[in-house]
């Protein structure tokens, strides 16, 4: 995932799906998965959402100077990117 120029580097799809997992699993009832670079660590990590709206919160990566940007947010159920 995230293998073109326009991202800082690739994600392994088993990552993205062990991701989704824990998001399902979890007791708080999530809904959201939102992939998040970090520039400072140079690494991937996730974040779970409960509501849309609070996606709009995210800073997004490309768009903003703050070292822990938003790459890309998923349904958690139907795996359909969001944003």
């Amino acid at each position: 995932m995230f293998e073109s120029k326009a991202y800082p580097q690739p994600l392994e799809e088993s990552v993205f799906m062990e991701w989704l997992e824990k998001g399902r699993a979890s007791r708080i009832p999530y809904a959201y998965l939102l992939i998040l670079w970090d520039e400072l660590e140079q690494e991937y990590s996730p974040r779970y959402l409960s509501t849309r709206e609070e996606i709009d919160e995210i800073e997004k990566y490309g768009y903003s100077p703050v070292s822990l940007v938003m790459v890309a947010a998923y349904d958690l159920y139907s795996e359909t990117r969001v944003s």
